[in-house]
């Protein structure tokens, strides 16, 4: 019973990741509050502070990478990444593909690294910190290759950074549960 739930637990949060980067992709130049011409759509993060509106989806993508991992294992997690960042490239500009494919890889590896020694121990911690590590790194990374400049930033962080807070509860009800079930980490 419980393989058969991690199996399929794991693998709608695989699916749900693949899809967040090519969503975030396209969203950047079709949904937002305030569109540019040729620039991306923008949407209010905090009073006064705007991001691409992708940021939205990129901050559930780092929270499914940690979901993934936990329940279909590391070799799952980068196979996500990577067929991720492939499909990204069905959906948006070239330039902007290779910028958020970047920024992505990048990103995820870093989640990545940090979450896989800190998961056993601490679950919530791990998302949490692995989550606000990537979200920094693929900002500043995905900012600089796609637009030249840094000038989102802070809303690129706030923005990933309520994606991953608004996930806590959830991540929080999957701890109790897993533990009330004796499910492990695969």
């Amino acid at each position: 019973m419980n393989e058969t739930r991690r199996w399929l637990e794991g693998s709608l949060f695989f699916a749900l990741f693949c899809l967040t980067i090519p969503v975030a992709n396209w969203m950047i130049y079709n949904v937002g509050t305030v569109c540019g011409r040729d620039g991306p759509c923008l949407v209010p993060v905090a009073p006064g502070l705007m991001a691409p509106s992708g940021v939205l989806m990129v901050g559930i993508a780092l929270v499914l990478r940690d979901l993934v991992q936990r329940r279909l294992g590391l070799g799952a997690a980068v196979a996500a990444i990577l067929i991720g960042a492939a499909i990204s490239g069905l959906v948006a500009p070239l330039s902007l593909v290779m910028a958020s494919a970047t920024a992505y890889l990048v990103s995820e590896f870093a989640d990545l690294a940090v979450y896989t020694p800190l998961q056993e121990r601490r679950f919530i911690t791990a998302v949490i910190v692995s989550s606000i590590v990537g979200l920094v790194i693929d900002s500043i990374v995905f900012l600089w290759l796609a637009f030249g400049s840094l000038d989102f930033l802070a809303g690129q962080v706030v923005g990933k950074a309520w994606m991953v807070l608004l996930s806590v509860p959830f991540i929080m009800y999957l701890r109790r549960r897993d533990a009330a079930m004796d499910l492990g980490p695969a």
